[in-house]
């Protein structure tokens, strides 16, 4: 069933509770398209099940590039993971001495409206945009992400467990970074987009 795309129906992990709370940002980027790396980033959550049970995957990924910057597992939903995929992605910047992206999107769940998440944006200067409700197609680039890398890894592994889908995930990050060519770049890697290399 997991070759042929199939699934049974029944309820998954809802990834995206808002809290009411919560600031929202708006959408900002309806007439903007990225145009150079860093210029927009997209972040989500998804699920990834095993055999043990549930284990959730943030992603931090260059919409120009699609480069994907940051990531992180865990076997729990509360917000730790967030802040330490987002802090790595812009250590991983900082120390290359790249530009900090200049929009990061995500959805409105609560993770991403969070003080404790909008606070680094804001004292970053990156500006903060969010889907609007029910609005998956807002975060496009992210949410193939997440298909790719469930048809291309989650799917045909199996993971048993979280340290395995943790060194499972870090060898296709790397994979899907450094050798996978993309159509929509010119049949490029994501790599050699986003440093801007004919070679890598």
């Amino acid at each position: 069933m997991s070759k042929l795309g199939l699934e049974a129906v029944y309820p998954k992990p809802n990834t995206s509770k808002p809290d009411l709370s919560h600031k929202v940002y708006p959408y900002l980027l309806k007439y903007i398209k990225a145009s150079y790396s860093n210029h927009i980033w997209g972040t989500d959550i998804t699920y990834v099940k095993t055999a043990e049970g549930f284990v959730y995957l943030i992603a931090f990924i260059d919409w120009f590039s699609r480069y994907v910057v940051s990531w992180e597992l865990s076997d729990s939903l509360e917000n730790s993971f967030v802040i330490l995929a987002l802090n790595q992605a812009l250590e991983f910047l900082k120390d290359c001495g790249f530009v900090l992206p200049t929009i990061l999107n995500s959805d409105q769940g609560s993770h991403f409206t969070s003080s404790a998440y909008t606070e680094i944006l804001e004292t970053e200067g990156i500006n903060i945009s969010m889907d609007g409700k029910g609005r998956c197609l807002d975060n496009i680039f992210t949410e193939r992400l997440w298909r790719t890398v469930k048809y291309e890894d989650i799917y045909l592994r199996s993971y048993q467990n979280l340290n395995e889908a943790k060194i499972g995930l870090a060898k296709y990050f790397k994979f899907y970074n450094y050798q996978r060519p993309h159509s929509s770049i010119d049949n490029k890697t994501p790599a050699q987009v986003y440093f801007g290399l004919s070679e890598i």
